[in-house]
């Protein structure tokens, strides 16, 4: 849709702003909390259920707190009760990204038999890197887990999306949190924080995650046009 707003707005050279949505990655570096993590993780993932442009999507963890992470995060997505996704399409797309995976599901990953568009909390180790899961947004409450070995590892994978809205970072290390922040090829960082929505942030991300911001001074910018006035008196 983004794609044909702004092949209509070319025809008569219209400015845009354009919010396209992401595929949002959760980089778990080796020294980071990480029960501060899975609980930064289930604001990220979880907020309305998984149906959010920035919500954590790809789980990037550090193998060296790997396992304790997925197990905890494992278990915080046990207690969610289960919520109606948008429709019968949104339930069958998630079903479908899925079971086509090709990783593990260790918790969910079956459609409920009651009434309803309902998905249930579904956690995904072992995803492949060329994995639906790990190229496409889900828009629903599914977290897919990939082990990286190193920091570089961590951000070649963050950076692997033709996305870029959000990405997060947990780290002990507020140096390391900002150089690896840096790196990161997304118009928003929430470092050791779930959540970056903020009125007076600018809010918008790069690459095919969109164009230009909305929120802060950024945002006002938006709705302006420059104008230079040279003279001579």
């Amino acid at each position: 849709v983004g794609r044909l707003l702004l092949a209509q707005a070319a025809e008569h050279v219209v400015n845009t702003s354009m919010e396209l949505g992401g595929n949002a990655p959760f980089v778990v570096l080796a020294d980071a909390d990480v029960d501060a993590a899975v609980q930064g993780a289930m604001l990220a993932k979880m907020r309305n259920y998984g149906q959010a442009c920035t919500a954590a999507n790809r789980f990037v963890v550090d193998e060296s707190v790997a396992e304790e992470f997925t197990s905890k995060l494992v278990s915080a997505m046990a207690a969610v009760p289960v919520a109606p996704l948008i429709n019968a399409r949104a339930v069958a797309g998630v079903e479908a990204r899925v079971s086509d995976s090709g990783g593990r599901v260790l918790l969910g990953g079956k459609r409920g038999s009651g009434p309803g568009f309902t998905y249930p909390p579904t956690v995904v180790t072992d995803v492949p890197r060329d994995s639906v899961l790990a190229r496409e947004e889900i828009f629903g409450p599914v977290a897919s887990v990939l082990t990286v070995s190193s920091e570089d590892e961590a951000v070649a994978v963050a950076n692997a999306t033709e996305m870029g809205l959000v990405a997060y970072v947990y780290t002990r290390d507020l140096a390391r949190g900002l150089r690896v922040s840096e790196r990161l090829e997304a118009g928003m960082v929430g470092l050791n924080r779930g959540l970056v929505s903020d009125p007076a942030a600018p809010f918008g991300g790069v690459k095919e995650s969109g164009l230009g911001r909305e929120g802060g001074y950024e945002g006002i910018r938006e709705y302006l046009e420059t104008t230079y006035v040279a003279t001579s008196w």
